[in-house]
């Protein structure tokens, strides 16, 4: 071999080496990640449900895990569930040393789902009325509900961080129409107030609580049922928990990155 040729190789297997010295494997992740709460976390109106909870690896949770491939993740979220459920089975629950929870709960406490339905098969009076009476009771009895449910799960995992998301305005407002079995306008505007209130209610109790607040009606703006772009399933008939839940487009563009800007 020729001096240059010695030369040359010399230099390559030095700038290969120092190449393997400057990149090192990535770090492995030591977050623990625990999701609790209802539909709207465990991925309902996703595909791949599965389970009695209808969980889904489409939901934000799922998504998020298989991102940032946390240390470990524990699911316990589970379709219909309500504060009741997540002081007597999701919190115990809760493994010790989590790190990052994520909630979302308080719609069905609050009847969301019956609200909905009766006001896409009655008239706009009934519907505001129902809507009405949701907001009576959402005022009167969900705060302290609220107040327990994030009291528990901060005793069970007091050195996590605690991101609770709300929950999308359902409709866009946008056009008078919204097809032959849309709801009218009146129905649509009404039901939208009905969750800026729960929204807004939720929001309150979290920051008494000290916990994170994640705000997803910004993310589904354009995009509620009826829009040109929806990220949410009107009524839907196989499978009917679907029905006035997110999309997969919906959890991947609208909850996924409204958790991942709170989980920091």
């Amino acid at each position: 071999m020729s001096r240059a040729h010695l030369v040359l190789g010399c230099l390559v297997t030095t700038a290969l080496l120092t190449l393997g010295v400057a990149a090192p494997a990535a770090a492995a992740s030591t977050i623990d990640y625990v999701a609790l709460g209802d539909s709207y976390s465990s991925g309902v109106g996703a595909p791949g449900q599965t389970g009695s909870c209808s969980r889904s690896p489409n939901g934000y949770p799922g998504q998020w895990v298989a991102k940032n491939a946390p240390k470990s993740f524990t699911d316990l979220t589970c379709g219909g569930a309500v504060t009741g459920d997540v002081l007597s089975t999701q919190a115990p629950a809760i493994p010790s040393g989590a790190d990052l929870i994520s909630i979302t709960i308080g719609g069905n406490d609050a009847g969301f789902a019956p609200t909905v339905l009766t006001c896409q098969f009655s008239s706009d009076a009934t519907c505001a009325a129902t809507v009405e009476d949701a907001i009576d009771d959402i005022t009167t009895t969900l705060p302290a509900k609220l107040d327990s449910t994030y009291a528990a799960i901060k005793a069970k995992a007091p050195g996590a961080k605690v991101v609770v998301l709300g929950y999308p305005l359902l409709f866009d407002t946008a056009s008078s129409s919204c097809g032959i079995a849309g709801m009218s306008l009146a129905k649509r505007r009404v039901l939208n107030e009905g969750a800026t209130t729960l929204d807004d209610l939720i929001a309150q109790r979290v920051q008494a609580a000290g916990l994170t607040w994640s705000d997803v009606r910004d993310e589904f703006a354009g995009h509620g049922i009826c829009a040109s772009s929806a990220w949410l399933n009107g009524l839907t008939v196989i499978p009917a928990q679907n029905s006035f839940h997110p999309t997969k487009t919906g959890y991947t563009n609208g909850y996924l990155p409204a958790f991942t800007s709170a989980a920091g």
